[in-house]
């Protein structure tokens, strides 16, 4: 159900005249302007899409040339019915990273921090598993491009709260491997940007959290934007939702660790972002406030490091061609499409999305309570329809992208936990019946049989999975619920009942049955 709306269709034509007057932006060509009519196809876009995909709720902003021409909100923030507006609080994920990004140049720019000088330079124990660690800088964690990897460094299933948090989590990254050279080649680890907002932490002298709402949220007038879970539940945040069995989204609570703070887990508004992009599209000024240097922002547009083809990653955002601008029949050359800076916020409850044209002025804030986890790509497909929409094409049918085991990982899990039981069953079965009776199963067989499904499971879980999802098997379990609600008692099965079942059943095979007495 469509809950808000605002548009300001008319104030459309003034946008331009009020660019120039707040001396903002640079004026784009007129064509640039977006179609007042977008906006009530975009509105129309995402009704069907909640009402579709069964997605609880989302909000969305537009700006433009410094102005907010489109606010929307539509569906619930929570349980209660209650809800979802534009100013509603929701947790980001990795959409944190830019706001983490400006921070950093703001010490960049106060001559507290040098992009090039290495991390130990201002946290001088610093340390990885591998001694190449001494040469990651403070660009290479902007670019992405320190050597780390998602799954050697994974704290998403963390519960840490508090001021230490994040500290803490840095300091264990101490037994982390590098899975390649500083510098080499782009690796997105969210442990790069927890040790940026460190960094910012040492060389301000201010809490990171503090830091971020005295130095960027209010001077961007980002009321509904928090660095921790308590302030953001303070201030009504949406309840997150997941789906769970492919089936049902259903509210809930996952870890959101302070940790992440400067990653991932800080949270905002759809119009609090709005903000946040003016401000990056008005080269560092939100109408008065002056965030940062337009030599600042530039470097924060500027690809340092190619992620694949003609993507490439800045500081904090991902960057390529705007494909969704053109026909898709027509084919442009890649060269000839405005530049696309954006970023996709994923957690197990949440998804965001932000993205800016800087050639249009235009920037775009997507906010959903929700998140698919066994198919992303159906809300990752929603973003690059908003850009369809606004620049007058038409959206394209979602293609699930994910392979059978992530879409089925809950069925997998399931599958698992009923042949634990079995066997559970099976061993028990053997074990307490009168000996002297017949037996399909004999006992070492069953423990040899016993024995090779445990160890499926845990290659499974400990091997397998984290590899293909570049994570741990603590963050399946606490990120994909789902999941981890079969596979916490396939574990304790796999881990705990293998040594005292194999026991009992050879101990039981070499017992000597009773002979029956005749009567």
């Amino acid at each position: 159900m469509r809950v808000s709306r605002w548009s300001s269709r008319g104030l459309v034509s003034c946008v331009l005249a009020a660019a120039v007057l707040g001396g903002s932006t640079t004026p784009a060509p007129d064509n640039a302007v977006i179609a007042g009519s977008a906006y009530g196809e975009l509105d129309a876009f995402l009704q069907d899409q909640l009402g579709t995909l069964g997605i609880p709720g989302a909000a969305v902003v537009v700006v433009q040339h410094g102005v907010q021409v489109h606010s929307a909100a539509f569906g619930r923030a929570d349980d209660s019915g209650r809800p979802m507006t534009v100013r509603t609080p929701v947790l980001l994920a990795s959409t944190s990273k830019s706001l983490t990004t400006i921070a950093v140049m703001q010490q960049v720019e106060a001559g507290r921090l040098e992009l090039d000088e290495p991390v130990r330079t201002y946290l001088p124990w610093f340390a990885l598993k591998d001694s190449r660690a001494s040469g990651i800088s403070v660009r290479h964690l902007l670019h992405q491009s320190s050597g780390m990897s998602s799954a050697d460094t994974a704290f998403e299933g963390s519960d840490a709260q508090g001021p230490e948090a994040l500290e803490d989590g840095v300091r264990a990254l101490s037994g982390s491997p590098l899975a390649r050279s500083p510098g080499e080649a782009f690796g997105y680890a969210n442990a790069n940007y927890n040790i940026l907002g460190l960094l910012v932490q040492t060389v301000s002298g201010q809490p990171f959290g503090d830091y971020m709402r005295q130095h960027i949220f209010e001077p961007l007038n980002m009321t509904h934007s928090h660095p921790t879970q308590a302030a953001a539940r303070a201030d009504n945040v949406a309840a997150g939702y997941s789906l769970w069995f492919g089936s049902f989204w259903r509210q809930t609570d996952v870890p959101a660790p302070s940790t992440g703070m400067p990653s991932t887990t800080m949270y905002s508004s759809a119009e609090d972002l709005g903000h946040e992009l003016t401000a990056l599209l008005g080269q560092g000024r939100y109408g008065d406030a002056p965030i940062l240097q337009p030599h600042s922002v530039n470097a924060m547009f500027e690809p340092g490091v190619q992620v694949d083809g003609s993507k490439g990653y800045g500081m904090g955002w991902f960057t390529r061609p705007l494909v969704e601008s053109a026909d898709p029949a027509k084919q442009p050359q890649d060269s000839k499409l405005p530049l696309l800076l954006e970023h996709q916020g994923e957690w197990g409850n949440s998804h965001t999305y932000l993205a800016m044209i800087p050639d249009s002025g235009i920037g775009i804030a997507l906010v959903i309570n929700a998140n698919d986890t066994s198919a992303p790509s159906r809300l990752k497909a929603i973003d690059g329809n908003v850009l369809r929409i606004l620049h007058g094409q038409s959206p394209v049918p979602t293609m699930v992208q994910e392979d059978w085991l992530q879409r089925y990982s809950w069925a997998v899990a399931l599958g698992l936990l009923l042949a634990e039981l079995l066997s559970l069953w099976l061993s028990l079965s053997v074990l307490l019946r009168d000996r002297g009776r017949s037996r399909t199963w004999k006992p070492p067989t069953l423990a040899v049989s016993a024995l090779l499904l445990d160890a499926f499971a845990l290659w499974l879980c400990f091997l397998y999975a984290p590899a293909r999802f570049d994570t741990n098997v603590a963050v399946i379990i606490r990120q994909f619920l789902d999941v981890g609600i079969s596979l916490v008692p396939v574990l304790v099965l796999a881990v705990l009942w293998p040594i005292p079942r194999t026991a009992l059943l050879l101990w039981r095979a070499r017992t000597p049955s009773k002979v029956s007495q005749p009567r």
